[in-house]
């Protein structure tokens, strides 16, 4: 992977507009390897930290002589009728109480164990007024909160101006409309660089100027709310760039040479991706970004004046630099600070900027377009994250996983991209007053209830979680992570699965006994002659045209064992035997014989459901299913039928093949269980004496992984789900004969508050040991991993019933249907199996994904099967599991589009590489290596139901022989003696 993306190209020395080849680069990068998670460290020395804003968290508004800020004012607007209650807390007016709780904040950052902590000095608190003179008890609280950092060894990274400009300022020049500030923000500066600057090495001169500007004296949606329009933000703007520029050189000129600091400035952007990879809609994203990023950017890092796309574009509303002001303002920043998260992607960005392209949350893209277009700056992550929603506490699983997005595009930037990244910070250290989104969101690493007095904090399992990266500096590679080598024991079941075999009962034309004679002077066709006929031959199974290709594909594969389901609903169409569909249970004979034939074992379902009257004959369907009691006794005839019409051909059966618990009342569940119970004591006590097979039911498996690994409350719902998926069917047949007691609990639980009415019903005595113990294997299909937590976050993923809210890990690899692959799901779910349910024989009766046309060579599948087969044989290897099967999901793109090994195009079957990939792992019977001790099984005869009769007779096969060869030896010895005595006489 590493050579490829040098092939591609890691970017050099940058320029305005190289950038661009951001697109057509990261479209060319090599599918899944550069998708995949990358198990690696960061450099080391780089640095963790975490950050605030003041007026997020301080709290204290009135407190030790503070001014009003633009924020306080915009905050205290009357949003409500006169005289009412406000609806909750006020702007920052407490939020988290930081002020007031300054050691607390820094025990935070002790247990995180950070490098650095960003937070941002309250202009308004150290001059109330804007101008001097300073406010003591401002100096005194930043210079505690800085003397308690240096004690733990944690360096600060300030910003100067995080949005929250003195009203005073506002008042009497304009705020940042006016020329005069970029002087007082300068002559601000100074103060905190004379009493702070000896403790601070990292400055930021403001936070997202973009916002300020635009959004404060643009569109007035942010304090100072100015709705100047688009010419007065580009006259912010102009502003506050020159005011960077001279915090940059009064630092530069005099302060540097003794407090060796650096200073930049904290630039927000967004990331955007064309609508189609055209030449015009890159532009147009290159625009994008230049309009929102590059009009600061670009001045600061390469020639003092925004871009051309602005200039050109906007003519005379952008203000215009002087040669002397251009040079003042180029490189005015010692490193690129880098925002990018929830405050401005998908929320502050005007939609207008986006030129009709597409905004993404790409943080690696960014980092790559910021290298090429800037001249490979070093870049300092100064905030990322992403969001929550208010209600949540503290099991923040959305916010862990886009972190760990993000985490993962840095470092993936770092050691694919040469991308020069130094150091990386969360946003925030705590929960706080979100902007313009108030509380209604959550960004901390620690929860705070706003509602209490003391506002302690409490850690979020995304503590957890980036402790953990910040003390492995990363994500190092880790055993279980790592693929084994290793074979399956002999006669390991290596299968492939088909829902439905093709079932075409046309004979073969060679079995037509008419006589033809070929025009071969006119027509140059066969013409019949009427009234002759050839001699009739028995028809033979060999004549099915589709049967004969279906099991050349097979053989092709090297499988051992091929798994498809009858149809019952055309097997017997009226749901009894009054009506038998013989042709079709003579190609289902054939079908198994010629599988016999060639040595594949036919795995046979009886019912598989299926959306059109779930497979069930219309009769049943229609009367209740499997609601309804008769449909048992049905099934129980049905599934004699076929153990005496198929069982001298079917060894391996399934009763019931993946019913979905989703679709299925507790009712039919009942009698589901019931049905597969009573077929499975059938063949039991009439058939398995004389057919010597095995029989079991079939259930869907994905594994449930709690969304939150350190989250006792997610792990709960885990558990619940897992007995309401699996459980429920297993725990009857494979466990105590009854529903799991946290089933039965908890629709207790739910029924007793009147919340739903759900009868799970009650199995008698009997019909428990009836079904305990009616199995020979546990077959299950298993092809995803789910992640759940506890915590309310999104309303179209949550279930009310279950009380559980589906997650989705962005950093997962999705199939085009956005099914995560996820292979060690798989060993996690054998080993619960073994845990649960004993040492039981295993097969995963199918496994597979979904993929597309346009997909590369098939490498999803490749990847998938190699993964999931190597996580099946750790299962095996390493924990013990008796797993004695694996089956792909499937056979072909015809009967299961786009999951098929053979692809299927103007009807011609195409094996897939993934069917040649699947083929070699079988053939060394799984992964060998150097190490791995040779195995000898002894060869496997294929089963021949045509041998049976001699099978039987063993005794009287064993006299026919002596027989014959008495005969023989007899009439050599009367022929030898014979010769000789002619000799003697001669």
């Amino acid at each position: 992977l590493l050579l490829s993306l040098l092939l591609l190209g890691r970017p050099g020395l940058g320029a305005p507009g190289q950038g661009a080849g951001t697109w057509s680069r990261f479209a060319r990068l090599p599918y899944l390897q550069d998708q995949l998670f990358l198990h690696d460290t960061f450099p080391d020395g780089f640095l963790w930290g975490a950050g605030s804003a003041a007026y997020q968290t301080e709290g204290g508004w009135r407190q030790g002589g503070k001014g009003a800020s633009v924020w306080d004012t915009f905050a205290h607007r009357p949003a409500t009728p006169p005289g009412a209650a406000p609806p909750g807390p006020v702007g920052g007016d407490v939020a988290s109480d930081s002020y007031n709780n300054l050691f607390r904040d820094v025990e935070g950052l002790r247990r995180l164990g950070v490098s650095h902590y960003r937070f941002s000095l309250s202009w308004a608190r150290l001059l109330p007024n804007g101008t001097a003179p300073p406010n003591p008890a401002g100096l005194a609280h930043y210079g505690r909160l800085l003397a308690r950092l240096r004690e733990l060894g944690v360096e600060p990274v300030v910003p100067l101006y995080h949005w929250d400009l003195p009203q005073a300022l506002q008042d009497a020049f304009g705020g940042w409309a006016s020329p005069v500030l970029p002087q007082l923000f300068r002559d601000y500066a100074e103060l905190c660089f004379r009493h702070f600057g000896g403790q601070v090495r990292y400055w930021l001169t403001m936070d997202n100027p973009y916002v300020v500007a635009w959004h404060g004296y643009g569109t007035g949606r942010l304090p100072p709310g100015v709705r100047g329009g688009p010419r007065l933000g580009y006259v912010a703007a102009h502003h506050l760039l020159q005011a960077h520029a001279k915090v940059w050189h009064l630092y530069n000129d005099h302060f540097r040479p003794a407090q060796r600091g650096k200073v930049s400035i904290a630039l927000s952007s967004h990331w955007i991706k064309p609508q189609h990879m055209t030449e015009k809609n890159i532009k147009e994203c290159q625009k994008s970004l230049d309009f929102v990023l590059g009009w600061f950017a670009k001045p600061i890092f390469i020639d003092g004046d925004y871009p051309e796309s602005m200039r050109s574009n906007l003519s005379s509303l952008l203000p215009e630099f002087s040669e002397a002001e251009k040079k003042y303002i180029k490189g005015t920043a010692d490193f690129f600070a880098l925002s990018f998260g929830a405050t401005l992607s998908f929320q502050l960005l005007d939609s207008h900027m986006k030129f009709q392209q597409l905004e993404s949350i790409s943080l690696r893209q960014l980092l790559y377009w910021i290298n090429s277009e800037y001249n490979n700056p070093q870049i300092f992550i100064v905030e990322n994250s992403w969001f929550v929603s208010g209600t949540t506490k503290r099991d923040d699983a959305k916010y862990i996983y886009y972190l760990k997005k993000f985490i993962m595009e840095t470092l993936k930037a770092i050691r694919y991209d040469g991308v020069n990244v130094f150091g990386y910070t969360v946003w925030s250290l705590l929960d706080g007053f979100e902007w313009h989104r108030g509380y209604s969101i959550r960004r901390g690493l620690f929860y705070v209830d706003f509602q209490s007095h003391d506002k302690k904090l409490m850690p979020k399992s995304s503590v957890l979680f980036y402790e953990k990266v910040i003390e492995k500096n990363g994500f190092p590679p880790l055993p279980e992570n790592q693929p084994i080598e290793g074979i399956f024991p002999c006669g390991f079941a290596w299968g492939i699965v088909d829902n439905y075999i093709q079932v075409d009962t046309t004979p073969a034309q060679f079995l037509d006994s008419s006589v033809y004679v070929w025009d071969v002077h006119q027509t140059k066709k066969l013409i019949k002659v009427d009234g002759v006929y050839a001699s009739k031959r028995k028809r033979h199974c060999v004549d099915f045209a589709a049967i004969r290709l279906q099991t050349s594909l097979l053989q092709e594969m090297h499988v051992t064992h091929f798994h498809f389901s009858l149809k019952w609903s055309l097997i017997l169409p009226l749901g009894n035997l009054s009506l038998i569909n013989h042709t079709l249970v003579h190609y289902y004979q054939c079908f198994a014989s010629e599988l016999l034939r060639v040595n594949i074992t036919p795995v046979v379902a009886l019912w598989q459901p299926m959306i059109e009257n779930q497979e069930l004959p219309v009769s049943l369907a229609k009367y209740g299913a499997w609601e309804n009691t008769e449909t048992v006794q049905a099934f129980v005839e049905y599934a004699r039928f076929c153990f005496t019409s198929l069982g001298d051909h079917v060894k391996f059966w399934i009763t019931v093949n993946e019913p979905s618990v989703k679709n299925l009342t507790y009712t039919a569940g009942h009698n589901l269980l019931k049905a597969h119970a009573k077929v499975w004591h059938l063949y039991d006590k009439e058939f398995r004496g004389s057919q010597k097979g095995k029989i079991s039911i079939a259930l869907q498996a994905d594994w449930v992984e709690p969304a939150c690994p350190f989250s006792r409350n997610d792990q709960e719902v885990a558990d619940r789900i897992l007995e309401f998926d699996v459980g429920w069917l297993a725990e009857p047949i494979f466990g105590n004969g009854d529903y799991p007691e946290v089933m039965r609990a908890w629709l207790h639980r739910m029924n007793s508050v009147d919340l739903y009415n759900f009868h799970l019903p009650y199995f008698s005595e009997d019909e428990k040991k009836l079904i305990q113990g009616s199995f020979d294997f546990f077959a299950l299909s298993h092809y995803t991993t789910t992640l759940v937590g506890s915590e309310k976050e999104d309303a179209v993923k949550y279930d009310h019933y279950l009380e559980v809210q589906m997650i989705n890990d962005i950093t997962w690899l999705h199939s085009p249907s956005r099914v995560a692959v996820v292979p060690w799901g798989l060993r996690k779910l054998l080993k619960w199996v073994k845990s649960k349910y004993g040492d039981v024989p295993v097969y995963v009766m199918a496994n597979g994904i979904d993929d597309d046309q346009n997909m590369v060579h098939d490498k999803l599948r490749v990847y998938y099967i190699q993964n999931y087969i190597n996580e099946a044989l750790k299962a095996y290897t390493l924990d013990n599991v008796n797993l004695q099967g694996y089956f792909v999901y499937s056979f072909n793109d015809k009967t299961a589009p786009k999951y098929g090994l053979y692809s299927y195009v103007a009807n011609h079957y195409e094996p897939k590489p993934s069917l040649k990939h699947y083929r070699e792992i079988i053939d060394n019977n799984g992964f060998p290596g150097p190490e791995t001790p040779e195995l000898l099984c002894p060869e496997e005869v294929a089963l021949c139901p045509e041998c049976h009769f001699f099978r039987t007779r063993k005794s009287l096969l064993a006299f026919i022989s002596f027989i014959f060869v008495a005969f023989i030896v007899t009439i050599f010895f009367i022929t030898y003696y014979s010769k000789r005595i002619e000799r003697r006489y001669k």
